[in-house]
């Protein structure tokens, strides 16, 4: 278990030190911005939407490690996913940060995002962790500001 746990606290930092698609797309169509006022987390999501799918998504901004590395992970997962997809992949992840500590979560359709599930284990933490998913729900509705609550 340690090792799983070293192994996720090093693709957390590496997602934060390099994050992915840590930019505007050229043909972004949908945007929003995120603020999470508890630890200062600013950023922008946009996305190209084209015919119900997601063909770009990149983000900006500054924040924590893990509000970084969920939004760069982020980007890597909904990248080719219909508006459908996006949504269930949102609700697995919000339900796997944010369940009680003593309720199983099956993040197995997570890949990668599995990563973020510890933050349930430190709750101050997972608006850091879903600050990212709100603004890009937020874009993809045409909502401009997004919120944690």
């Amino acid at each position: 278990m340690q090792e799983l746990r070293e192994l996720y606290q090093s693709m957390i930092l590496d997602h934060n030190k390099k994050p992915r698609n840590f930019l505007r797309p050229a043909g972004a169509n949908r945007e929003a911005q995120g603020h999470n006022p508890i630890c200062g987390d600013r950023l922008e999501v946009y996305v190209e939407l084209d015919d119900g799918v997601v063909r770009d998504v990149g983000f900006q901004g500054s924040g924590c490690a893990i509000s970084k590395a969920s939004a760069s992970l982020m980007t890597e997962a909904v990248k080719g996913k219909t508006l459908e997809e996006v949504e269930r992949l949102f609700g697995s992840f919000h339900l796997a940060v944010t369940s009680d500590l003593r309720t199983p979560v099956d993040a197995s359709g997570l890949g990668k995002l599995e990563v973020l599930t510890g933050v349930r284990e430190f709750p101050m933490r997972v608006k850091c962790a879903t600050l990212a998913w709100h603004t890009l729900r937020a874009a993809l509705h045409g909502e401009k500001i997004a919120s944690t609550e």
